[in-house]
């Protein structure tokens, strides 16, 4: 695609032949049908909708070039919905809604505001993007100052309908983390990790800055259409994740701060429950350890989040209320649930899978066999903590107990170096050796110009075949009926069903080498072979041509 610039320049955008295959983001809805397990990955510029078959083995529907840089992707459903919407944060300026249209079989944009400057900026809101949970709002936010709150609804026509942008600004204010907390059908809620950067100071002693982190509410009141800062408190210096725990009739509501060592639970007129993170063993105790990635998992009578550490151990973190007030929150625990490679997304279907978006190589899909109920896993409660018991819970990784691989999604990133050999035939056109992953998930992978084949089935053939062509029965068939594989003395049919097998009622002469197999018309075969021309009817019926003696076909094309 090209343009023509203002100076007259002439400006080149590049499609490469190799999609990227680094995620940067990742998020589970059911966008092209009601209750259709899928998942959205974002691959820099490309948005990808996949989704596993029967077998477990993840595919992609579709992948759409975006033209710009994804920067954050949510979902959300309106109230009464079947099917989920795509919000995309990009570097054009915008917010972006898309919906999966089937019919097309593509993404189709909804809705497409305009609310700033183009490019990754600073103070330009796209880098985060959280939704209200009954799908009522959604806030976009800037890294610094800008935050901007849209009301979504339906019109007459059951259409979707956004409204102008409410804004949540404060200057010179920092944001970490972005999340839609769950409170029902009160007025929608969201919360910020939020630094003041007009407070930060400098030690005078170890020269290093001096900050308050704070956890920020902002309401929006549906009534009055307006934005209001609700409530603050201070966290922890080193938070740096924020996981909405499920609210109204589903949970107590709230959010789970993840900082340095701990997670803790904290919500507007609530008491915090700490809670510490079961280290490794051979982690130093100087060293923190840091949450990385989430996910929430949803059931009609009970929820749970799985957490994922800096080294790649997954947690299981369980919200425990009293029995008479459900909006009381009197225990969190984190139980050792397995270990896999860091994320930068987890998503948990709900068919019973976790999809792993490996921040370094191979991502990951993974078959729930348990959700660390064992005894023998190590666990942390606040309770414990709070009763004065400090000690550090170690843990030591182990092969997967609650999780059963099912399948990898080949990634390149990170590409650590490549070099272009002639490792074929002379003539052939190189290939790219690479070095690819990080660590002990290192390879070395050999990328050659082409596309991919699978071997769906193989059949053993009776001898040295010299030509292959596939027919259809009638024209309106979707898919190909036969196979006709041509030796020097015979030719053979193979039907193309779950199995390939040899057939014996096609109608074509066995007996014979084949120069050529057609569909002709609607539905009747011809068979070119030497000595004659065979025509198959679609009721079985057939008729013969045959050249002059002594001058057989040598070539033919239907």
């Amino acid at each position: 695609m090209a343009n023509l610039g203002s100076a007259g320049g002439l400006h080149m955008y590049a499609l490469t032949l190799q999609r990227a295959s680094g995620v940067t983001g990742a998020v589970f809805g059911n966008f092209s049908a009601p209750r259709q397990q899928e998942i959205a990955v974002a691959r820099g510029k490309i948005l990808e909708l996949c989704r596993p078959d029967d077998n477990g083995k993840v595919l992609t529907v579709v992948a759409s070039e975006v033209f710009g840089t994804i920067r954050s992707i949510a979902t959300f459903r309106l109230t009464g919905g079947n099917r989920d919407y795509l919000v995309v944060g990009s570097d054009s300026g915008r917010i972006v809604i898309l919906e999966f249209v089937a019919d097309k079989g593509g993404w189709e944009r909804v809705h497409c505001e305009t609310f700033g400057k183009s490019g990754v900026r600073r103070i330009v809101p796209g880098q985060y993007v959280a939704t209200d949970p009954r799908g009522r709002a959604v806030m976009v936010g800037a890294v610094e100052k800008q935050k901007l709150v849209y009301i979504l609804n339906r019109d007459s026509a059951a259409r979707l309908t956004i409204s102008s942008p409410l804004e949540a600004h404060k200057s010179a204010s920092l944001t970490f983390a972005l999340v839609g907390v769950d409170v029902g059908f009160e007025n929608p809620i969201f919360a910020a990790l939020e630094v003041d950067m007009d407070e930060v100071e400098t030690d005078p002693d170890t020269h290093e800055p001096l900050f308050e982190k704070v956890l920020t509410f902002y309401e929006l009141d549906l009534g009055l259409n307006h934005v209001v800062r609700k409530w603050s408190d201070a966290v922890d210096p080193t938070a740096n994740l924020l996981v909405a725990v499920p609210g109204g009739a589903d949970g107590p509501g709230g959010v789970l701060v993840c900082a340095e060592n701990f997670i803790v639970y904290k919500n507007h007129g609530h008491a915090d429950k700490r809670c510490p993170l079961p280290r490794r063993k051979d982690l130093p105790p100087e060293q923190g350890l840091l949450l990385v990635a989430s996910a929430v998992h949803r059931q009609r009578d009970l929820f749970f989040i799985v957490v994922q550490s800096e080294a790649g151990d997954l947690y299981k973190v369980t919200v425990q209320t009293d029995g008479e007030d459900k909006d009381a929150v009197s225990e969190v625990k984190v139980r050792y649930l397995d270990s896999v490679p860091t994320c930068v997304a987890l998503c948990i279907l709900r068919s019973g899978f976790l999809f792993c978006a490996s921040e370094f190589g191979n991502s990951g899909f993974y078959q729930f066999q348990g959700v660390g109920e064992d005894d023998e896993s190590p666990s942390c409660s606040s309770l414990t903590f709070e009763g004065g018991d400090e000690a550090v819970v170690e843990l030591e990784p182990r092969p997967l107990r609650n999780l059963l691989h099912v399948d990898d999604i080949d990634s390149l990133c990170p590409m650590i170096d490549a070099k272009l050999l002639e490792l074929g035939e002379r003539g052939a056109p190189p290939s790219l050796v690479s070095l690819c992953g990080r660590s002990a998930r290192s390879t070395l992978r050999v990328v050659q110009h082409g596309l991919s084949v699978s071997d769906l089935a193989v059949s053993e053939l009776p001898g040295n075949p010299n030509a292959v062509w596939t027919v259809k029965k009638r024209k309106s068939d979707q898919f190909d009926a036969y196979i006709v594989v041509s030796f020097v003395n015979a030719t053979l049919v193979l039907s193309i069903g779950e199995t390939v097998e040899e057939v014996s009622d096609s109608g074509l002469k066995p007996d014979t080498p084949t120069l050529v197999v057609a569909l002709l018309g609607e539905d009747s075969l011809v068979q070119v072979y030497p000595a004659g021309i065979y025509h198959v009817r679609a009721d079985g019926r057939a008729s013969e041509w045959r050249p002059p003696r002594g001058k057989p076909i040598v070539q033919a094309s239907a």
